[in-house]
């Protein structure tokens, strides 16, 4: 009686403590949901560049890509001034750099970005890297590089308008990348004529190809282009993989990349610059596609077979800012939270029928929202191109905090803000913040 009471009070004492001290990683861009969620609690509302910072540090360069974190390493990518791409491990307890390696040495494509713009990926005991030069690596936590391929190479240069950075995907041991890809160069180089966009499954441990499959679609000219990222899911016992782009959605066996089914379009006309940005994210029965430009977001049901064009869509948003062009939506608590990027607009809904919950007009920041929004312990964290972070209440939508991370000549800023370990790790340009004082493992 006596080791049974015991047994009891200790099973209670762990199931109160293990909110705050179990913690959960954040492995890939979408966390470890893949829907931009995670079961982390005793995060914090009010921060700022001084207030309730654990430590701040200064990266060696930027990106558009987020940081990951796997137990007491974060993995973060970053292009320096001198064009080096860069994989970094800092310590998630002191901000201590870990290790540092260059993986390429790529100049920009455009204007608007570099090719750091890919998120790492990683597992508990690799991490891979990828940059929008086609160079892939994979490391060690302790910075052993153990291969490294480049896809250009491997199969020809990219064919975007804008530099690539769809992120991989690490899920049950097997890594996915798609490229979805248009049919003609821009620039001259490696290019291989008539090539058709694929998705690739790889071992992580030896970068090995599981599978290879086409990814055809019926776009044009830019509409082939996609900066998604393939999201693993599970509806009534079925696992798929979700990729979205080239005017389509469409499901995968993860084993064998087979298309299960095909949803589309957003495009009947077949508009030819509605490039896709917005990953999809699935919940309560159903995957959602964002259509480009201000068009509306879809509902499409989950659970189908073949072309499911005619009967497969649950609903379709009607206007105002339930839409979004580049920042992918978040499924939380379950609800969808649709970031509409251009209008600074955020709108909670029903996973049901698109119904709205609450809606959020204009948030505080002054510019552009385009990283996609985390959900974690009541809450919604965004944060603006310009570094402007957002607390917001996911039951009501009510605005808890606001505030500037960024600074002078901060813009174009895009990665997620990241929840582990009772934290907040926020990349804003060229510096790395980690908030709150919650226990670390």
């Amino acid at each position: 009686m006596r080791r049974t009471m015991f047994t009891l009070l200790t099973a209670a004492l762990l199931a109160a403590i293990s909110p705050l001290a179990l913690g959960e990683d954040w492995p890939n861009w979408r966390g470890p949901n893949h829907n931009g969620s995670s079961k982390e609690t005793n995060l914090p509302v009010k921060f700022s560049k001084t207030e309730n910072v654990a430590w701040a540090i200064d990266l060696p360069g930027v990106g558009p890509s987020t940081p990951v974190v796997v137990g007491d390493i974060i993995f973060v990518s970053v292009a320096t001034p001198e064009h080096q791409m860069m994989a970094l491990a800092y310590d998630r307890k002191s901000g201590k750099q870990l290790w540092a390696d260059t993986v390429a040495v790529a100049p920009p494509g455009d204007n608007r970005s570099n090719k750091a713009g890919p998120s790492a990926a990683a597992d508990d005991k690799h991490v891979l890297f990828f940059f929008g030069s086609g160079d892939l690596a994979c490391y060690t936590h302790d910075g052993k590089q153990v291969w490294k391929r480049q896809i250009c190479e491997e199969y020809g240069d990219f064919a975007f308008m804008w530099t690539f950075s769809s992120s991989p995907t690490l899920h049950k041991g097997v890594a996915y990348l798609p490229i979805l890809q248009n049919t003609r160069p821009y620039r001259q180089g490696k290019y291989k004529p008539g090539k058709d966009s694929f998705i690739l499954a790889f071992d992580p441990g030896t970068g090995k190809n599981i599978w290879k499959v086409d990814r055809p679609s019926a776009a044009v000219a830019e509409s082939l282009e996609a900066f998604t990222t393939i999201v693993p899911h599970t509806n009534n016992g079925k696992e798929e993989l979700l990729v979205t782009g080239g005017d389509c959605l469409t499901g995968h066996d993860p084993k064998t990349g087979a298309e299960l089914w095909r949803w589309g379009t957003w495009n009947p006309t077949k508009i030819g610059h509605w490039r896709l940005v917005p990953s999809p994210v699935a919940g309560g029965g159903v995957a959602l596609a964002c259509a480009p430009k201000g068009d509306p977001v879809y509902a499409i049901k989950l659970g189908g077979s073949g072309d499911i064009s005619e009967g497969g869509l649950a609903w379709k948003s009607k206007g105002g800012n339930i839409s979004s062009d580049v920042s992918t939506p978040l499924f939380y608590m379950d609800k969808f939270f649709v970031l509409n990027s251009d209008r600074r607009a955020m709108v909670c809904v029903e996973p049901k029928d698109g119904s709205v919950v609450w809606e959020i007009d204009k948030l505080p920041g002054r510019a552009k929202y385009e990283a996609s929004p985390t959900g974690a312990d009541g809450k919604i964290y965004t944060i603006s191109h310009k570094g402007e972070a957002d607390v917001i209440d996911a039951k009501t939508g009510t605005v808890l905090h606001s505030t500037d991370m960024g600074g002078a000549g901060v813009d174009n800023n895009r990665p997620t803000i990241v929840v582990a370990g009772g934290n907040l790790i926020i990349k804003v340009h060229n510096k790395l913040y980690c908030i709150g004082g919650g226990k670390v493992n």
